[in-house]
């Protein structure tokens, strides 16, 4: 006698089976029926507690096809309760060392540009720049930086790396980076007018970051464009860098970028303005 399935729902009716994927700390998910879309800070028997960019918590069932990730729907499930798997990589994707000190700081030194793109640095590149013992520094601004070059004098045994904003051929900016580039100093720009911009907009659940008119502020104009308190361009960066969570979060052209200081601080070779 044969044995038949009391599931009598025809196969291209039927919905597809999605991945399970662990609701981890720091994972970016959205809830469809509300458009809510926030990092998880906290996974617990049947819910899961979501951080949007503002800070705002909201707490939601682990259903079955229940959030989309990367557009994809997924049924998240609570993380295994093993111990913590130490890993294997550091934000930049080098490879960890675990325990490893911090060494003795180089006479070399990497200056960046804007206190959010050496939050930025910091936050993906510290590991490895400790290790290397490669200290960062802020610049305040490009015009500051024939004196900085002055001041610091870089030589065979200190190098200087610099990394500057939308950095455009024929600019004053770029005259300026020009006249200060040296066989010991090198000085490079990332594409973007703002290193927010270097944040993948997926990272932040937005297809683009907006297009804002010449002549308006930057900041402004997309906090505006997009819903975010205009007012407070801080708070908003606070709650972008949050996300950032490895290099897999940021635009190849400033990891090119800041790869190349590093590696020319810490080993020889010839240097140019790029």
């Amino acid at each position: 006698m044969r044995q038949y399935s009391a599931d009598l729902t025809p196969p291209w009716k039927k919905p597809k089976p999605v991945p399970e994927v662990p609701a981890e700390p720091g994972l970016v998910v959205e809830e469809p029926g509300t458009g809510f879309c926030g990092a998880v800070i906290r996974c617990e028997a049947g819910t899961v507690t979501l951080e949007d960019r503002f800070g705002k918590h909201r707490v939601f069932p682990l259903e079955p096809r229940g959030f989309l990730l990367e557009g994809r729907v997924v049924t998240l499930v609570r993380p295994s309760s093993g111990a913590p798997v130490r890993p294997s990589r550091t934000a930049s994707g080098s490879v960890a060392v675990p325990g490893a000190r911090a060494r003795v700081a180089r006479a070399g030194r990497i200056y960046v540009e804007g206190r959010h793109d050496a939050e930025l640095v910091e936050k993906v590149w510290g590991d490895d720049l400790r290790i290397e013992g490669v200290v960062v520094e802020y610049l305040g601004g490009v015009d500051d930086l024939p004196a900085v070059v002055a001041d610091f004098a870089p030589g065979p045994d200190a190098r200087l790396g610099v990394l500057v904003d939308h950095l455009v051929s024929g600019s004053k900016e770029w005259r300026i980076a020009r006249s200060v580039t040296g066989e010991h100093a090198l000085v490079v720009g990332h594409p973007y007018i703002d290193v927010w911009e270097a944040v993948k907009p997926s990272v932040l659940g937005i297809d683009a970051w907006p297009r804002v008119p010449h002549g308006q502020d930057w900041k402004t104009g997309v906090c505006r464009a997009l819903g975010w308190p205009p007012e407070n361009t801080g708070a908003v960066w606070q709650a972008i860098l949050a996300r950032v969570t490895s290099y897999r979060d940021l635009e190849p052209e400033l990891l090119g970028r800041v790869e190349e200081l590093i590696d020319f601080v810490t080993a020889a070779g010839d240097a140019g303005l790029r």
